[in-house]
């Protein structure tokens, strides 16, 4: 059964909550550090958390954003995300920041994590591969591809990315793009790409957001899920 603690931690003077998702017995394990969509900490990400710890793993499911905005209307998350964006360098090191957070927990395996995103998360996930941290694997959930413009550095982690073919947000040049960033990087990759499926795919919620081009699709869900456990698998056993 799982057992759920927020995490209180401060980045740069802003103050943040994640929250760690592992077993009541506190045994050390693989970990996933989830790095949710533009609107920050749910019971989405928390929800995908307790699936993973009822397969053996721990989650630490990282705020990017601040405490404050716990359940902040989408337009502010969306000028939060923006912000964010706007400068790569400061979002690489919050980034690193969670990762060295969630390496120092006695309850997790600090060789052995993956960092796995949604979205605005995924991108984030690329750009802890990007920074040539040293983790098992970053998996990119509908994400958005667009390099961070920094330093090239060998990517270490294997990488994963779960993509719709028909997402708006990342036309098939910028797959492309990627495919080939990533091998110039030294990566070991995939890029599962879903016919007929558009952004957000993952989330039960995403058709109600009213936006083209963003819907759930569970086929696809269900088959990018299927596959990121057959990594976690291969990595961990």
């Amino acid at each position: 059964m799982s057992k759920e603690r927020p995490i209180p931690h401060s980045f740069e003077d802003e103050q943040l909550e994640s929250v760690f998702v592992g077993r009541r017995d506190a045994e050390a394990r693989p970990t996933v550090l989830l790095i949710p969509t533009v609107m920050g900490v749910t019971d989405l990400e928390k929800g995908f958390g307790r699936q993973l710890v009822e397969l053996g793993y721990n989650a630490f499911v990282a705020d990017l954003f601040g405490k404050e905005f716990h359940g902040a209307p989408r337009d502010t998350m969306f000028g939060e995300m923006n912000r964010l964006k706007s400068d790569r360098a400061a979002l690489r090191r919050r980034l690193l920041h969670v990762l060295e957070l969630t390496q120092a927990h006695a309850e997790v395996k600090s060789e052995q994590i993956v960092v796995a995103g949604y979205c605005f998360g995924g991108m984030c996930a690329l750009d802890v591969a990007r920074s040539g941290a040293d983790i098992a694997a970053a998996v990119s959930f509908h994400g958005l591809f667009d390099p961070p413009g920094l330093p090239e550095e060998k990517i270490k982690a294997k990488v994963v990315a779960f993509h719709g073919w028909d997402d708006p947000m990342v036309p098939p040049d910028k797959v492309v793009a990627l495919g080939n960033e990533l091998t110039e990087a030294g990566a070991d990759w995939q890029i599962h790409a879903y016919g007929h499926v558009g952004h957000g795919f993952t989330n039960p919620n995403a058709s109600s957001l009213q936006i083209e081009g963003v819907a759930y699709n569970a086929l696809a869900a269900e088959r990018s899920w299927t596959s990121f456990i057959s990594l976690l698998e291969e990595l961990f056993g």
